[in-house]
């Protein structure tokens, strides 16, 4: 667990640094990235909150993810990610949202196997939706997702720091 907080320590100074925030959706990781964030002391000060969003209507009603598309892909599809990404970061007033969703297991969804994972995150430059296929059990798929999203966070924070010219971190 070290390393996840590793990875949150990292994104608090960076998002202090740039004087930013960040609001997470969850569905996939179900609380678990929240958790990793709130483990840092003073995260209060960048975290602004999170929705676990676990149940596939509330992704729709509460963070604004298109009916249709769940309608038609399911809660596990890559726009999914993002538009909860946009929709926690408009909800919660962030500098920047992310959005996890996918399949733990131990049995595929709707026809996606299990490790199938769909990470998204907006910030003022964008969104981005990173795929990666990840193995291992249910409670490692959900680990290795949380680094992940952590990971996305800390790249694109830095991509849009150097658009803007905030100083990094290092």
């Amino acid at each position: 667990m070290t390393e996840y907080v590793s990875l949150a320590e990292r994104v608090h100074a960076e998002l202090r640094a740039q004087g930013a925030t960040v609001a997470v959706a969850e569905s996939l990781t179900g609380g678990l990235l929240s958790a990793q964030l709130v483990e840092v002391a003073g995260a209060s000060l960048t975290f602004r909150g999170s929705v676990t969003a676990y149940a596939t209507e509330l992704k729709a009603s509460v963070l604004g993810v298109d009916e249709g598309l769940l309608e038609v892909h399911g809660p596990v599809h890559p726009v999914v990610a993002r538009q909860m990404a946009e929709g926690v970061r408009r909800l919660l007033g962030a500098t920047y949202g992310l959005g996890t969703t996918g399949v733990a297991g131990p049995t595929e969804q709707d026809g996606h196997a299990v490790g199938t994972v769909h990470l998204g995150f907006a910030g003022p430059g964008g969104t981005v939706v990173r795929s990666p296929q990840l193995s291992g059990d249910r409670a490692t798929i959900r680990r290795k997702a949380v680094a992940g999203a952590l990971e996305l966070l800390l790249d694109r924070m830095a991509a849009e720091a150097s658009v803007i010219g905030v100083t990094r971190v290092n």
